[in-house]
């Protein structure tokens, strides 16, 4: 058993490293404003096309994770950002910069899904949702490493000495990994047989085909991109420059977002795990709430007093461990020997979402004006085409994944059950695939 949590213990490390990289950028923005002589535009720029790497890497990590396991994909992920973050440090060229962020993203999109992976294969499968929620959480921790220590680094010794140590966590998860990290149990075997690229490609259609991935797939996109927006780019200058507050304050309500991510991914992992059947309602709850809050202060003449932007922080911040409510629809609708390539198709959905607003924003701001209250009450309503199509998607694939079940919805919940505590129900011929996963 200490094993176990020491495995997990490892993994998540490494994805709390990978978060620090994800979210450093956000956080110095202003001062890579100055460093790099660059437009507001041009700032998003960065974070955009390291988000647009990180999403374009989902389904070949995922494929490669089912080829190669957890061990080896996320100890590459951590060389691949701590190699990024040091040139990143050094760098005052521009188009250099450009490319580390590049190496930033595609080391980020080896390791979430990796870890992840790695908690039905050592974990009781009753335990499983509510580690699944722990894995995430914890994992964002690296964004107080990023808004409190990162920042500190920064404002105090500099640009240099601030990525250099981001880059030293790096290697350190990179090591720890190797040495402490295996794919499985001993006698348990989690890897799949090396496939064509037909084959490859036809496991991702039928992946992708299946309403309990699609489900998965807007759940994340619905919940996780407004958070992820605020914290990866657009949350440090808005605060600062549109509602007047300090750097130092600015960066604390960031730890806001991870403390209630904190409290309230064991509630929902626990929720999940009991009324499987009525977790879409946690994740159109959680959308719902982002729209009403974001309504509310965007709606404001003026700067939001304190007290409401740290609601509007608390509430936005659940869509974190709601989105993970997107990998157990993953987790419960595909067998196990395509679940990497599964979690890579729904972890797409929120981080496409998140590309698509951070870009419109930055065009937006430059176009109005820069970093002006105004400029961003106009640019945040980039987020409600985003929450629409979210939504429609929830509602449509939500009635797929119940019809093509071919159950009521108490025997879809029981299935559901069964299927998290490890045991088998027994489902029409017809619809049984869905369900089933290999025996190990």
């Amino acid at each position: 058993m200490k094993r176990v949590w020491l495995v997990w213990s490892i993994g998540v490390f490494a994805y709390v490293v990978a978060v620090l990289h994800r979210t450093a950028f956000g956080v110095s923005g202003l001062a890579a404003t100055e460093r790099f002589d660059v437009s507001p535009a041009v700032l998003s720029g960065f974070v955009v096309l390291q988000i647009v790497v990180y999403a374009a890497m989902q389904i070949p990590a995922g494929v490669l994770l089912d080829r190669f396991g957890s061990r080896a994909m996320i100890a590459t992920g951590a060389a691949i950002m701590a190699v990024a973050q040091l040139v990143l440090a050094t760098t005052e060229s521009l188009p250099l910069a450009y490319t580390a962020r590049v190496f930033v993203g595609a080391g980020d999109a080896l390791t979430f899904i990796s870890v992840l992976r790695l908690v039905p294969v050592w974990f009781e499968p009753r335990r499983v949702p509510l580690v699944s929620q722990l894995t995430g959480i914890l994992g964002q921790l690296g964004q107080v490493l990023s808004a409190v220590p990162f920042v500190l680094i920064l404002s105090g010794a500099g640009w240099t000495a601030a990525y250099g140590s981001a880059a030293a966590l790096g290697v350190l998860a990179c090591v720890l990994v190797v040495a402490i990290v295996r794919d499985a149990p001993p006698g348990v075997e989690v890897r799949s047989e090396p496939a064509g690229l037909r084959a490859v490609g036809g496991q991702i259609a039928v992946v992708w085909k299946r309403p309990g991935t699609r489900l998965g797939f807007f759940t994340h996109m619905g919940t996780q991109f407004s958070v992820t927006t605020f914290a990866l780019m657009w949350g440090i200058p808005y605060l600062q420059s549109a509602q007047g507050l300090s750097a130092a304050a600015a960066g604390s309500l960031l730890t806001v977002s991870v403390a209630t991510a904190i409290l309230a991914g064991p509630v929902l992992g626990v929720l999940s795990g009991r009324f499987p059947n009525h977790r879409s309602w946690l994740v159109l709850g959680s959308v719902l709430g982002s729209v009403t809050m974001w309504s509310v202060v965007l709606a404001l003449p003026g700067p939001a007093p304190v007290w409401l932007l740290v609601l509007l922080i608390v509430v936005i911040s659940v869509g974190g461990p709601g989105s993970m409510i997107g990998f157990d629809y993953a987790r419960a609708f595909n067998p196990s020997t395509a679940l990497g390539t599964a979690n890579g198709i729904v972890n797409i959905g929120g981080f496409l979402a998140t590309l698509i607003v951070v870009q419109v924003m930055g065009i937006v701001l430059e176009r109005l004006g820069g970093y002006t209250f105004e400029s961003f009450r106009v640019a945040w309503l980039a987020q409600y085409p985003i929450w629409v199509i979210a939504l429609t998607g929830i509602l449509i694939s939500r009635g797929k994944a119940r019809r093509v079940a071919g159950v009521s919805p108490r025997t879809l919940r029981q299935v559901l059950f069964d299927r998290s505590g490890g045991r088998r129900r027994k489902l029409a011929d017809s619809n049984r695939s869905m369900f089933e996963e290999d025996q190990q």
